[in-house]
């Protein structure tokens, strides 16, 4: 059990059948009345993100969440399968579950795999991935006004906006959580 008056950022904790995370947390104190806690708090499973203010001394049950890391293995039509590299047991993960930044994984990258009591709810990609770029127009010299960019195609077939300079065949360096460019590699 937790206390909200311990809530910190990252805390995870069921509440009302649901599994929260506390984003944001403050520790009110007014000048008249009792203290509060004000959270911005997001559903684990579903993402959604509200404020809630709570009295320090409501107590929840902790909810652990188990993070694996798992090596993806291929994809068969919705079904995308990943190997726990310690027990080479490999699990089906329905593509309704992996976010938007999986487009940026490739095989043989090690995920994390997010489940809450057996049931796998997210995938957390690296954080940054190095990949090819396959497809982009060439850039013409002088033609480079501050932060000119241009669509790129990646080798997982994703499109994102590089420098004017890149070109096609270098591996280049992307942060997987905003999708943008962030070196070569």
């Amino acid at each position: 059990m937790i206390s909200a008056g311990d809530f910190r950022n990252g805390v995870t904790f069921e509440m009302d059948g649901q599994v929260v995370s506390i984003i944001e947390f403050q520790h009110v104190k007014p000048g008249k009345g009792a203290a509060f806690v004000r959270t911005k708090i997001r559903n684990v499973i579903t993402g959604a993100v509200v404020e809630k203010t709570f009295n320090p001394n409501d107590k929840y049950p902790t909810a652990y969440i188990e993070r694996r890391d798992m090596e993806y293995s291929y994809e068969d039509g919705d079904l995308y399968y990943f190997m726990d590299t310690e027990t080479w047991e490999q699990i089906p993960i329905n593509k309704s579950i992996l976010g938007d930044n999986f487009k940026f994984v490739k095989e043989n990258m090690v995920c994390k795999i997010l489940s809450y009591k057996g049931n796998v709810f997210g995938v957390e990609p690296p954080n940054f991935v190095e990949l090819m770029v396959t497809k982009t127009d060439p850039g013409f010299k002088g033609d480079t006004a501050t932060n000119a960019t241009k669509p790129a195609t990646l080798e997982t077939g994703a499109e994102i906006k590089v420098p004017l300079f890149i070109d096609e065949g270098e591996m280049i360096q992307i942060d997987t959580r905003t999708g943008e460019y962030m070196g070569r590699a």
